[in-house]
């Protein structure tokens, strides 16, 4: 698919390069060895090499994909936000040429349910079009979208999903706000049950996007990150594009 939208505009062109490698579904390399994670998804994960990996369910197909997209061809980077992790890899956002125009692979990775919306708050452009795309997907059952590993969890189920990324729905039964962070309880004890935690350097990203977030009591969302354990399952979120609101 193609970047077209008036987000599209706020990327910032980093040059041309050729794939010589393709690592898994959401990480490449370069023929001057720079590598890529195309920042803004999450691709089935492969081992890798390391030790008690349980290789996830489509990652050889994702991969098999993104080559098919990339190996050997030439491709143009873009930076929505920050432009390199602790690692050294380049977050970029890549387009490859084509007889239409430029596909933008992050885009048709999670078209083809190959890839799942995976942001930070210091790269969020373009988010909210893969959020749309990933709808469809879904709502087509399309790749991942048909299978239970990735399936949207309900409340209920999420302390059998703990230490991965997760996406959650549920009604919030309150909301409030404890010395600055502000906690969304999903049951009646937030010692056991699903919250939803946000920091108070974070929430003014919510504010200036015009969500208020104590006023979510009573309706039904979708969040999605890193699902752990702390009085309960409990998921942070730190930037707006990990809360979907599902109305009442």
């Amino acid at each position: 698919m193609m970047a077209t939208s008036a987000a599209a505009q706020d990327l910032v062109d980093a040059g041309w390069g050729v794939v010589t490698a393709v690592t898994d579904g959401d990480t490449l390399v370069l023929e001057q060895g720079l590598v890529v994670r195309l920042v803004g998804i999450q691709a089935p994960k492969l081992p890798l090499g390391r030790a008690g990996f349980e290789q996830q369910p489509l990652a050889p197909e994702a991969k098999a994909a993104l080559a098919a997209m990339t190996l050997g061809k030439r491709v143009r980077l873009s930076f929505g936000g920050l432009q390199t992790d602790r690692y050294g890899r380049a977050l970029a956002h890549l387009h490859v040429e084509g007889v239409d125009g430029e596909l933008w692979v992050q885009g048709e990775m999670v078209r083809l349910g190959l890839a799942r919306v995976y942001s930070f708050k210091d790269n969020r452009t373009m988010v909210g079009e893969l959020l749309e795309v990933e709808a469809e997907a879904r709502t087509a059952n399309r790749g991942i979208w048909a299978l239970a590993y990735f399936a949207i969890r309900q409340v209920e189920d999420t302390g059998d999903y703990l230490d991965r990324f997760e996406v959650v729905e549920g009604r919030v039964l309150a909301a409030e706000q404890v010395g600055g962070r502000i906690y969304l309880n999903f049951g009646a004890d937030w010692r056991t049950d699903f919250t939803v935690s946000v920091a108070p350097g974070d929430t003014g990203l919510f504010e200036k996007a015009g969500i208020d977030l104590l006023s979510l009591a009573g309706q039904r969302i979708r969040v999605r990150g890193w699902s752990r354990n702390f009085n309960g399952p409990v998921i942070d979120l730190t930037h707006p594009e990990q809360l979907e609101s599902l109305g009442l």
